[in-house]
């Protein structure tokens, strides 16, 4: 079993209507799920193919839907106390969820929410690209892009790299010599204080096209990432913030 601490490694649309996500989201990368047993219950498990990527939970009626990104640790209760005490606020303390693993969720001083977690299975291995449909990148967007920074170093161990860009500082977060996400300001409003997973696709423009014939909204037109590809914003119809980003061949 190998842990890569820093990955970001399970991703879950959380919204009050299931199939309505199912049928949005498969429709538009290509996904399938899975009903896997989860003690009593089951768990709608995504598939990219015959990788497992991630999964869809269901909220209260009248919840926002959203995106919750779990980041891998080798220790979720040392994880979690270093984060409280560097001034996140619980919002679940470390649980064994079954045969699966144990996590924590917190959210971090800026408001970002973050899962800490351990899979009893270990982490998926770094691939050169992710193919098509496998998330491939997450980034925070904040109001405090600096104490952020420092929380993420103190309690992940994240390094940093910071890039200029028309858009202002965009710092890349890296453990253990690989780059593990991003962080940048984002005061306007545009985007809520959040984890934003992105998702590899084999084409930016047949993406944008088929998601907003599924109802979706753009939220900025396609936009080219230097050295790295194509990517796009959407507000999806049950009301969660996704990206999508058609990489350059390597």
């Amino acid at each position: 079993m190998q842990l890569l601490p820093g990955k970001f490694v399970w991703f879950e649309h959380q919204s009050p209507d299931i199939p309505a996500a199912r049928r949005f989201h498969e429709d538009l990368f290509g996904w399938h799920t899975e009903m896997m047993p989860a003690g009593a219950d089951r768990y709608a498990l995504i598939m990219n193919g015959s990788t497992g990527i991630g999964g869809f939970t269901a909220l209260p009626a009248g919840s926002n839907a959203l995106w919750r990104c779990y980041l891998s640790v080798a220790d979720v209760d040392a994880s979690y106390r270093r984060a409280v005490a560097a001034g996140a606020k619980s919002l679940q303390g470390p649980t064994n969820h079954g045969v699966v693993g144990r996590g924590a969720l917190v959210q971090d001083p800026t408001g970002g929410i973050v899962a800490l977690w351990t899979s009893a299975q270990g982490d998926q291995p770094d691939v050169p690209q992710a193919p098509p449909g496998n998330f491939c990148w997450t980034e925070l967007n904040t109001g405090d892009a600096r104490r952020a920074l420092a929380f993420y170093q103190q309690v992940i161990g994240y390094g940093h790299q910071t890039l200029a860009t028309p858009q202002g500082s965009y710092h890349l977060l890296t453990k253990d010599g690989q780059q593990r996400g991003g962080l940048m300001q984002c005061s306007d409003g545009s985007l809520p204080t959040s984890w934003l997973p992105y998702v590899a696709v084999s084409s930016a423009e047949d993406t944008l096209a088929k998601a907003q014939a599924l109802g979706a909204r753009s939220l900025m037109p396609l936009q080219d990432v230097p050295d790295v590809g194509r990517m796009g914003l959407l507000h999806d119809p049950q009301g969660a913030h996704l990206a999508f980003i058609q990489l350059l061949q390597k």
